[in-house]
């Protein structure tokens, strides 16, 4: 091999290490914006699942008064 085909093949291997470099740091950007979004979506579903149990007891406490009221309409 001649010194010219060695500094050709050299300057190859640097060009494809930067290229998977990029691209490994690319992988890594795209699996943060995943995490990031999967979080966002269960923190959504959490919220959700909040405030169906806060009508839930809601619910359950408006239905707990209606004996009562029709109670206190025999009293009088």
């Amino acid at each position: 091999m001649t010194l010219a085909s060695l500094g050709s093949q050299a300057t190859a291997l640097d060009a494809q290490q930067d290229f998977l470099a990029k691209l490994s740091d690319e992988i890594e950007n795209g699996i943060g914006n995943l995490v990031d979004a999967d979080l966002a979506k269960e923190s959504a579903k959490l919220q959700s699942l909040q405030i169906k149990q806060q009508l839930g007891a809601q619910a359950l406490s408006i239905a707990n008064q209606a004996p009562q009221v029709i109670l206190s309409l025999f009293r009088n």
